[in-house]
């Protein structure tokens, strides 16, 4: 079977089930126009520095708990609580651009500087070099771009729960979910937001 290339260099919680919506503490006044990146950013940071807000999501040593939070303009934001060795597993946020920081813990990400295709393929193979990792100790974070590809994950030996804050716009029209060996990506589910919420 011929597995296509992806190599074109690119730029950028996974937002898990939703039990029950809230709205959040932290000041959500809406930028004059659609959120960018950097209000993004702005958002995430300033809800990651609420102590209140992150001392009040309930954490479970099994799974990662989470809590719908009120975006700025019309965003969608999160809550993500991570025991030690939870992830994401590797996946995408189709058209949303996004940004999340570390409230408390520390996260690591593993993502593709590589743009992948929209649709029409199942398997491809990665160039060498398109592999990135970043630690995000609590107080950092980033911003992505549309099709942003990475994994999420608290991979803590010293049992410590990670506590993020995550926010995307426009609200995650679908998540994308990959599987990964070695250099092979491996579509394998297409989750739209009545799968989550």
């Amino acid at each position: 079977m011929s597995v296509p290339s992806a190599a074109v260099a690119a730029s950028q919680p996974v937002a898990a089930p939703v039990s029950t919506p809230t709205s959040s503490p932290v000041s959500t006044s809406a930028p004059a126009a659609t959120p960018t990146q950097a209000d993004l950013l702005d958002f995430v940071r300033r809800a990651a520095a609420d102590a209140d807000l992150i001392a009040s999501l309930p954490l479970d040593p099994e799974g990662r708990t989470w809590v719908r939070l009120e975006g700025p303009g019309g965003s969608e934001a999160w809550l993500i609580g991570w025991p030690p060795g939870t992830g994401t597993g590797w996946h995408d946020h189709a058209e949303s651009v996004g940004a999340f920081v570390t409230a408390a813990g520390e996260l690591k990400e593993h993502s593709l500087a590589v743009r992948l295709p929209a649709d029409g393929w199942k398997t491809l193979e990665l160039a060498d070099g398109v592999d990135r990792e970043r630690r995000l100790p609590a107080g950092k974070g980033r911003s992505f771009g549309r099709h942003h590809v990475h994994e999420v994950l608290n991979d803590s030996s010293a049992e410590q729960h990670a506590i993020s804050v995550h926010a995307y716009y426009p609200p995650l029209p679908q998540i994308r979910r990959f599987s990964r060996s070695g250099p092979i990506l491996r579509l394998e589910q297409v989750e739209r937001p009545e799968d989550w919420q």
